[in-house]
């Protein structure tokens, strides 16, 4: 199968806030009060456990349908730790980005566990985000004058 390419733009509303465009979805990224933001939407650390979220929804779904059983609902229950003290430059001991991230998944199922672990062994290896989550993916900055 090619690759497909898959692309966002984004424009500062303001120092915190962004406004991003993908496809004909407008999302808004935007930090709370206490870091400087208005509230107005979820932060960027935060949509990268709402993207892995998704992710896991989708290939769960998938999976299990391949897997032949039912999976009725899921609930995921994401959380990172991260240390801020580099994002704002007061130390670069800790990394920047999420030191570990803990997903807890409620499958409505009647699948036996060992079905399960299969399952879960799939969604882990066959998701993109849980993939770009967990192994370097070479990225390029560039920036040009307006």
């Amino acid at each position: 199968m090619a690759d497909m390419k898959f692309r966002i733009k984004a424009k500062s509303a303001s120092p915190a806030k962004t406004i991003v465009k993908a496809r004909n979805f407008e999302l808004i990224v935007d930090e709370p009060e206490n870091l400087g933001g208005s509230d107005e939407g979820a932060n960027p650390v935060e949509y990268v456990l709402a993207a892995f979220a998704g992710c896991i929804n989708v290939m769960a779904h998938v999976i299990a349908q391949e897997m032949k059983f039912e999976l009725r609902g899921l609930e995921i229950d994401i959380c990172g730790d991260l240390n801020p003290a580099r994002l704002f430059g007061q130390s670069y001991e800790d990394r920047a980005g999420y030191k570990q991230i803990e997903v807890s998944l409620k499958a409505d199922t009647d699948a036996d566990e060992s079905t399960l672990a299969k399952w879960l062994e799939a969604i882990e290896d066959r998701c993109p985000v849980s993939d770009n989550l967990q192994n370097p993916t070479p990225v390029k900055i560039t920036c040009k004058k307006k």
